[in-house]
């Protein structure tokens, strides 16, 4: 997978890239009106159990993403992660740790790399 996209967690002592896509992108926006009022959601859900349940959505939609990837890819198929299956491998303070890794894998998917050219026809003649 793309490391530049990408940010590592590991769930039940496996290790899963999160991977922000637009099919991601689609989704999230489907549940939060967009990437811009993801942080605000998380940050004011009403309960404990309700930050939990958001938070597990996100890091099994971000990892199974890179699963998704792998599949289209590849024959010899994984199975995708269900928020379930999160829950039940990991503990709050893992869900703690992985707060840097979903923002990692979000900060990288929606980068973008502005380079200025050394040699600009639109430049000024000296």
């Amino acid at each position: 997978m793309d490391t530049e996209r990408s940010a590592k967690i590991l769930i039940g002592g496996e290790e899963y890239e999160l991977l922000l896509t637009t099919k991601a992108t689609k989704e999230i926006a489907a549940r939060y009106g967009g990437l811009e009022n993801l942080g605000d959601k998380l940050m004011k859900a009403e309960n404990f159990e309700m930050a939990i349940d958001e938070i597990v959505w996100l890091i099994t939609l971000l990892a199974n993403q890179s699963i998704l990837i792998h599949n289209l890819r590849n024959e010899n198929k994984k199975a995708l992660l269900t928020e379930e299956t999160v829950e039940l491998l990991t503990t709050p303070f893992d869900l703690a740790t992985y707060k840097n890794a979903l923002t990692e894998a979000l900060y990288k998917g929606t980068k973008r790399n502005i380079e200025s050219e050394t040699d600009s026809k639109n430049a000024e003649a000296e």
